[in-house]
């Protein structure tokens, strides 16, 4: 790969979520000018309706062996957290294709070790990004919880768990009535936890990356509010963002848009397979409950995170148009869901949100250069933006700078669909 210019360089940032504001803020700190630019303020989107976990045990990706039976159950099930906007099928299909051949225990495996070095110091990422910001507040240490209905059910995810316990992390088990002692808004239909310990979670992503952001700025960046159309391309090279608030003359240009990244990537010739995997949640203010610590339920795939504004339940897929309207049937699961899990919990309203995921067919962000354009990638993070988004900025910020990571970047390629 050719070697990035001295410092300082003009760099834009396109997109304002977690990975937009975290490259910013380490290129800032390496001394370069950089703009951040979004048509939406910081925060917005998926960056303000995830689960808010710094899931550092997320690195078994969902095409694990077994998902092509599992996956038409779901399909045939109208109870299960699978969605699909059937009309949309023929062009979803060649995505739907490359995944589920990936669904097998050498592919797996390959997504899980690619994965480890990206989320596995979440916690301490976040910390690095956050210091001397804002943001620092919004920070929390915690436990998770993976809740079964019986150890049954535990135990019949133990391909998961085997993966996970290579890298140490080896859950606590408890069970029976001590379900209820660990966390008692759970009602009885909940008979088993796996507890890991020493993680964290955010209290408020949206404020989170709201204050980043505002941390940015005080650094000496610049945030603009505009809608990219375009890059200019001289010898090979990148020379300027094309925006309808005008011309942004650059010599390095990042782009971490989430999904909307997609389009921009064919300006520049390729055609990433970059799927809108959709994700609802379900925000109960004043709740009358709280968990102590973050929670993942297994029936209904969703997460529980007690928040500064209520209890957010966030989860299930649904493969849609990022710009079709929420469906209710997302909803509807995760309302019936909550309410099993926890009977005794009462609220005074709930919010509903839905955003769009961008996934990969092979689980797999694209991070690092575009060909030799000066143009990098920081976007496709699927299930896990939150958690890998300052570990993501780190990284591009080292490329620009001419000090890449001591790691192997090449599962991250952006190149690698051609």
């Amino acid at each position: 790969m050719r070697q990035p210019q001295a410092m300082p360089e003009t760099v834009m940032v396109i997109g304002a979520g977690i990975c937009g504001v975290s490259t910013a803020i380490w290129l800032r700190r390496a001394g370069h000018r950089v703009t951040l630019i979004d048509r939406a303020a910081p925060g917005a989107g998926a960056s303000y309706g995830n689960a808010g976990l710094m899931a550092q045990w997320a690195l078994v990706p969902v095409s694990t062996p077994g998902l092509i039976r599992t996956g038409l159950k779901y399909l045939a099930d109208p109870g299960s957290p699978l969605f699909l906007q059937w009309r949309r099928l023929p062009e979803m299909l060649p995505w739907l294709s490359q995944f589920s051949r990936r669904a097998n225990d050498r592919d797996t495996r390959h997504t899980a070790q690619a994965l480890l070095p990206l989320v596995g110091d979440s916690v301490d990422q976040h910390r690095a990004l956050a210091t001397g910001t804002g943001a620092e507040k919004w920070l929390q240490n915690s436990d998770v919880s993976f809740a079964y209905p019986t150890r049954a059910a535990f135990d019949a995810d133990r391909y998961s768990w085997a993966l996970r316990e290579e890298i140490g992390l080896r859950p606590e088990i408890v069970e029976g009535p001590k379900v209820q002692e660990a966390e008692p808004i759970l009602g009885d239909t909940i008979r088993c936890l796996a507890v890991l310990r020493g993680h964290g979670h955010i209290a408020d992503p949206g404020a989170y990356v709201t204050a980043l952001a505002r941390g940015f700025e005080g650094m000496g960046g610049h945030i603009v509010r505009a809608d990219v159309k375009d890059f200019e391309i001289e010898n090979g090279q990148i020379a300027a963002v094309d925006t309808d608030a005008g011309r942004f003359a650059c010599d390095r240009a990042v782009l971490a848009a989430g999904i909307h990244s997609r389009p921009l990537m064919r300006k520049l010739g390729l055609k990433v397979p970059l799927m809108a995997e959709r994700g609802y949640h379900l925000m109960f203010r004043n709740p009358s409950q709280m968990p102590r610590n973050p929670m993942m339920m297994t029936t209904g795939k969703f997460a529980v995170t007690p928040m500064q504004g209520g209890l957010r339940c966030a989860g299930t897929v649904e493969f849609a148009h990022p710009d079709s309207p929420p469906s209710p049937k997302p909803l509807r699961l995760l309302r019936r869901h909550a309410a099993r899990a926890f009977p005794g919990l009462r609220h005074d309203a709930v919010e509903e949100w839905v955003g769009s995921r961008p996934s990969t067919p092979d689980s797999l962000p694209l991070i690092g250069e575009i060909g030799t354009t000066g143009i990098f990638a920081a976007f496709g993070h699927q299930h896990v933006g939150l958690t890998a988004g300052p570990k993501t900025g780190r990284w591009v910020a080292g490329l620009i700078s001419g000090q890449p990571p001591n790691t192997d970047l090449s599962p991250y390629d952006p190149g690698r669909y051609g």
